[in-house]
């Protein structure tokens, strides 16, 4: 476990979290994560911490209307998500790719869960999964 900071493009939203990259990382095909083409670690509450930016944070939310989809008011960059699920209960869905001080060959070693959000499947990898 190591803690990781991370931030937007523009840098008005910043977070740490304690993050395993080891256990598991994920790549979805569900609409938003496939036009995304977001790379997540599962963080539990009590892992993540908003540094800064509360206030720069809009929410998207789609379908259900359970998830939080965040976004940077001003870059755009989606630097973490909210959710809830069967599986992990609330979580924080941080985006690999906002992590400032992780290196590529630690990503390189991360292993990668591929989910079927698109067919709400989450327990079978989608067929294709090189595109996401």
């Amino acid at each position: 476990m190591k803690t990781s900071h991370g931030s937007c493009h523009c840098g008005q939203v910043r977070f740490a979290a304690d993050i395993d990259l080891s256990a598991l990382t994920i790549r979805c095909n569900c609409s938003i994560c496939a036009k995304l083409r977001l790379w997540s670690a599962i963080v539990q509450p009590e892992a993540f911490r908003l540094l800064a930016g509360e206030a720069e944070l809009s929410l998207y939310q789609f379908l259900g209307k359970t998830e939080q989809h965040l976004f940077c008011r001003h870059c755009g960059v989606r630097p973490f998500g909210i959710g809830q699920s069967p599986r992990w209960g609330k979580f924080y869905a941080v985006n690999l790719a906002c992590l400032d001080d992780v290196t590529a060959e630690e990503l390189s070693a991360a292993p990668i869960t591929y989910m079927d959000g698109k067919n709400d499947n989450w327990e079978t990898p989608p067929a294709q999964v090189r595109h996401l």
